[in-house]
């Protein structure tokens, strides 16, 4: 069904159980991080679902590299509004967010005597599986964002230059790039239909939105140093690492440790504990707020903690991308922007391609039978359109039974 005929969807409580039953599923099985996450989201909204095209999902995932926050989470709450509004929105992050969530709240309630969950063997079956994801989703865009040697060479360079300089700096600069190239140099349709409605976000809405965030941003410190209310602080900390962490990811973690741990709310200890425990469940990695939340020495901690913490770190992307969507609207449909966005889209192409060797591939396939279990997962995937749920299923007992072959030495 395409976007531009879905008029029954919005504010639908049909839909909205779709959205949410599809997210869910997805954030139980999305191990790998933010790149992998990108390409459950292609696998199953672009290629099963249908929901929308290959441009327009690559739109997206050009749009949210740009904004501060968790890029894959961002790109799947415009999904969410693509579908069925701010509601819709809202939908597909609380089921792509809850799963890990609970896991680590739960974490933080005393499960650490599992011990380190980083070396089961059916973990390392999933971050396997993801390289296959991965690869798949590289193949998928590829065919469609580079179909000629300009597009493609762009991409390349891309890749190079990211596995050259590995840091969020680099690649907003690679991304920026792209579009300048694109501009002066590629050639595109003039005519476009919007990817977005109107109805969906309006203007008024968006604004709000931005505003909200700022006065949130300059108000919530303000507000803490002027009360000392311990909950004022923890939501004004981690307001501000999600206002402005950008690269999402792991990026966050040094800048949560240096909110949690100086000020004495956790020790250090603790930290790294929910570190290694966060790295063991799937969806977004900014959940790990959720463990801190519930973690900390004082109140609010426990289950109010961790939904405190987690709202406060996920609430400035929220509003960033309610306050961009409608103008990226408006953008997008001119000619010069489009071939901008032409070379970006070549450009976060690139970005798969050196994401699929670092940080996947190096943190999976470590010999003959990973690389086997990759290369059969890759073939499930693109060849067979097996269900990705399926596929994780299977790379987790697979590697269960490789581990529990015995060795000869």
């Amino acid at each position: 069904m395409s976007i531009e005929n879905r008029t029954g969807l919005l504010n639908d409580s049909s839909s909205l159980r779709e959205i949410f039953w599809a997210f869910l599923r997805l954030g139980v099985t999305s191990f790998g991080g933010p790149i992998a996450h990108i390409g459950y989201f292609r696998q199953e909204f672009v290629e099963r679902r249908k929901w929308l095209g290959d441009d327009v999902y690559s739109d997206i995932v050009a749009l949210c590299q740009f904004l501060p926050g968790p890029a894959s989470s961002q790109v799947g709450i415009a999904i969410g509004i693509l579908r069925s509004g701010l509601t819709g929105g809202l939908v597909a992050w609380a089921g792509f967010t809850l799963p890990s969530s609970i896991l680590l709240i739960t974490f933080a309630y005393g499960v650490s005597q599992l011990g380190d969950l980083s070396q089961v063997a059916w973990l390392h079956g999933l971050k396997v599986i993801a390289v296959a994801v991965v690869a798949q989703a590289v193949w998928g865009m590829a065919r469609t964002l580079c179909p000629d040697r300009s597009r493609a060479t762009i991409a390349i360079i891309a890749a190079l230059i990211i596995l050259a300089v590995p840091s969020a700096a680099g690649q907003l600069c690679v991304i920026v790039a792209g579009g300048l190239i694109g501009w002066f140099f590629l050639s595109v349709e003039s005519n476009v239909a919007p990817a977005l409605r109107e109805s969906l976000i309006g203007q008024r809405t968006a604004v709000a939105s931005l505003v909200a965030f700022l006065v949130l941003l300059v108000g919530l410190p303000l507000a803490a140093k002027t009360t000392h209310n311990h909950t004022l602080e923890l939501i004004s900390g981690f307001y501000r690492v999600g206002s402005l962490v950008f690269g999402g990811g792991h990026v966050v973690l040094p800048l949560l440790q240096q909110v949690v741990v100086p000020s004495g709310w956790i020790d250090n200890n603790s930290f790294l504990a929910g570190y290694g425990a966060a790295q063991a469940v799937p969806g977004p990695l900014f959940t790990f707020a959720a463990y801190l939340g519930a973690a900390m020495k004082d109140v609010p901690n426990g289950w109010i903690g961790g939904l405190i913490c987690l709202i406060s770190i996920f609430l400035p992307s929220f509003l960033i991308l309610l306050g961009i969507l409608p103008f990226w609207n408006i953008l997008r449909i001119h000619v010069g922007v489009r071939a901008a966005l032409s070379g970006i889209n070549a450009a976060v192409v690139g970005l798969l391609i050196a994401a699929l060797y670092s940080p996947v591939w190096t943190s999976a396939i470590f010999g003959p039978a990973d690389f086997g279990l990759g290369i059969l997962a890759f073939f499930l995937l693109v060849f067979c359109n097996m269900s990705p749920v399926l596929v994780v299923v299977f790379g987790g007992i697979f590697s269960t039974l490789i581990a529990s072959l015995p060795t000869f030495g």
